[in-house]
């Protein structure tokens, strides 16, 4: 453990003017409040703290944030008060003290519910002070760095955690060495035989290329030395978990990566990066696609430079970032630069982001969402995001994260330009919404009066703000149609078994389901996530049990006069629970029309030929064929798994053929065989909730023959 006079020394380097007695007074406080504790390696507890503190001192940080580290522990693991800490020291230490230790309960890999809660905690306490948040990080570093002495089973619940949580917000804030280093800690205890595996690999690969950082550290040196430019070259190997994550991204052998290595050069400012860049570019073969340009277009977390992966004579990919000597700056500290001292003043670095705007993105729904998939979603999204630049028709940019489709550009530029979307145009081409987009490309987003949005639109965006508003829409537009449906569905089931379906059946069906009321129920019936049985079932189980015989094929309505023939209409193709009306033919007999099939508009001068008809209460056989179209993604197994989703359901494909082939998606032609609107229904939902199916549509077709 460092002494006191060592950690005044490491915090006087930058920062001269730094209170020295403060920070031993913080130091023989915490000593004192942690005399007889100590770690699961047999230290003592106060070595923590310490370590904490040092590590922050590599950041630059103010004596406040280097008093709270020392400090963290105190308030929650001894005798020490919030109001002790704000005495002796400061209000503002002990507040950073107290947000620390919140931050520190927080059970953030418990349950759904608990940890979006938790999540909820963790942004309010940044949005407040951000230098709580590198405290705990600091924290969370130094714990990873020892957590060889907790036992196996803490072990990895504490590096999932860092892995889901505390390294992508690391990211987040722009720290990439502290990312980087917390997923190789992780991945150390969660996946000990992978990372070996990959060092091992790594030490027979030098052994039979040399070194080769040092070849290329050279050559890159030698073109500048050429170009008379003063700069700095670092060459280094990629972490094990940043090549292992690859690995299974891409689904590629070790041998078979080829940008294992990154070189980073460093120059004085703008103009030269560019200069750097024709430099590299003339001496190695750029890679069509990998061309990134962050000091153009920063991220928004203010991280600024130049990516280009290159290859040489032999092949192999090397990834080489050119940056100025500020933006490197910028590029390992973060948002630590805020608080950062630099020449023993402190100063706002000109390419730091504002945290508290990324912060207000991710608080600004905070209150409106209600669900916690789509909150905990929302903020993993943001968490993970790497940036991509697209221009609308009139130049503006718009940054969104990699993955993001058109959808996601219309809605970052307006909630209602989102909605009303009916296609977009990448670089003057008509595309997909699936379309991923991709840096420098031009998006024209087409709109029309009356469009809405779709359910599998949730699967077609990648922002947690597209997947918010689209979701809100959904539940406002479609919850009043769904309790339509699942009204429609429970009037059929129940008269199927005799009974009449009433407020106060579903009111008492509801409370016996544990849901809000009788809106509820029909809601989620309508939207497929109850069957109107299981509400039968709940009000008149014996009824149900004995219905089990299936119904006649031959005979499947009443109304009918003993003799008479009779088919479902063509055109319109009506199942058992949907209202239907009988129409004679001269020849055919009776077929039976759904009641709102256009066809019926030019019968109605004559009502002769009108039957009353219903279909027979109980149990149909899966023997009425409807018509389907279905548009899918032109991916490998899509039609497989769609045929799949529709056998699991019990239901018969009877027909199948392809309407339309395209680059990007197949437009198909179906028909399945289904017992009643009920099964059709599901099957409909099953289709939609489906990733690679946009459009699922039930065809109904007037000019063919009844």
């Amino acid at each position: 453990m460092i002494t006191p006079d060592d950690l005044v020394a490491l915090v006087r380097n930058y920062n001269p003017d730094s209170d020295e007695n403060l920070i031993r007074r913080a130091w023989d406080y915490g000593a004192a409040m942690h005399q007889g504790q100590n770690r699961y390696s047999g230290e003592p507890y106060f070595t923590h703290p310490v370590a904490v503190a040092s590590i922050l001192t590599e950041m630059r940080l103010d004596d406040a944030t280097i008093v709270t580290a020392l400090l963290h522990d105190t308030i929650e693991d001894t005798r020490s008060t919030h109001d002790e800490v704000a005495r002796l020291f400061s209000p503002e230490i002990a507040e950073l003290v107290d947000g620390v230790t919140k931050l520190t309960n927080l059970q953030l890999s418990s349950s759904e519910a608990k940890q979006a809660e938790n999540f909820r905690k963790l942004l309010i306490a940044m949005s407040r002070d951000l230098r709580v948040i590198l405290v705990k990080l600091a924290d969370r570093l130094h714990n990873m760095r020892t957590i060889r002495s907790m036992r196996p089973d803490k072990q990895a619940q504490k590096a999932r955690e860092t892995m889901d949580i505390y390294a992508p917000l690391a990211g987040r804030m722009g720290m990439q060495w502290m990312r980087e280093e917390l997923e190789d800690l992780a991945f150390r205890v969660l996946n000990p035989e992978a990372r070996n595996s990959i060092l091992r690999r790594f030490i027979t690969l030098q052994r039979e290329s040399g070194d080769v950082m040092a070849r290329i550290t050279a050559d890159i040196r030698l073109e500048l030395e050429k170009a008379d430019l003063d700069g700095t070259v670092y060459g280094r190997a990629k972490k094990p978990y940043s090549i292992w994550r690859k690995m299974q991204e891409k689904d590629l052998a070790f041998s078979r990566l080829s940008d294992i290595y990154g070189f980073r050069i460093i120059v004085d400012d703008v103009a030269q990066c560019y200069q750097v860049l024709g430099l590299i570019h003339q001496r190695w073969r750029a890679v069509p696609g990998r061309f990134k340009d962050y000091i153009s277009q920063p991220k928004t977390n203010g991280y600024r430079s130049i990516h280009a992966t290159v290859s040489g004579r032999d092949g192999k990919r090397v990834e080489v970032q050119i940056r100025t000597r500020e933006m490197h700056e910028v590029a390992e500290a973060g948002v630590a630069a805020h608080w950062a001292y630099k020449d023993g003043t402190r100063t706002a670095n000109p390419f730091a982001v504002d945290p508290a705007k990324w912060i207000a993105t991710l608080t600004e729904r905070l209150d409106s969402s209600e669900d916690h998939d789509e909150f905990l979603e929302h903020v993993k999204l943001e968490m993970y995001s790497d940036q991509v630049f697209c221009f609308t028709p009139k130049g503006d940019v718009v940054q969104l994260p990699r993955g993001a489709t058109p959808l996601d550009f219309a809605y970052a530029i307006h909630t209602r330009i989102g909605h009303a979307t009916v296609s977009a145009k990448v670089d003057g081409l008509r595309v997909p919404l699936w379309t991923r987009l991709r840096n420098g490309q031009s998006v024209e987003i087409i709109t029309a009066e009356g469009q809405r949005p779709q359910a599998s639109w949730i699967e077609l965006v990648h922002t947690g703000r597209a997947k918010a508003a689209i979701r809100r829409s959904l539940r406002e537009e479609d919850r009043e149609r769904f309790i339509r449906l699942g009204r429609e569905l429970t009037r059929v089931a129940f008269e199927n078994l005799g009974r009449r379906v009433t407020e106060k059946a579903l009111d008492t069906a509801a409370k016996k389901m544990g849901l809000k009321g009788p809106q509820d129920l029909l809601a989620r019936v309508g939207s497929a996530e109850l069957s109107s049985r299981t509400v039968v079932e709940q009000l008149y189980p014996e009824l149900v049990a004995t219905q089990a015989e299936e119904i006649d094929a031959t005979r499947p309505v009443v109304g009918l006069e003993p003799g008479q023939s009779f088919r479902r209409a063509n055109c319109c193709q009506p199942v058992p629970g949907e209202r239907i009306v009988g129409i004679t033919y001269r020849g055919k007999g009776v077929v039976a029309h759904a009641i709102d099939c256009a066809v019926l508009a030019g019968l109605e001068d004559q009502p002769d030929r009108w039957i009353d008809l219903r279909w027979h209460d109980g149990r149909h056989p899966a023997i009425h064929t409807v018509a389907l179209e279905l548009t899918i993604s032109n991916n490998a197994g899509v039609l497989g798994r769609v045929c799949t989703l529709i056998g699991e359901q019990k239901a018969n494909i009877s027909d199948l053929r392809f309407l339309d082939r395209k680059p990007d998606y197949f437009r198909i032609f179906t028909e399945v065989d289904v017992r009643d609107a009920e099964h059709l229904h599901r099957i409909l939902t099953m289709l939609n909730a489906e990733n690679d199916v946009a459009q699922v549509t039930r065809l109904r077709d007037p000019t063919r023959q009844p």
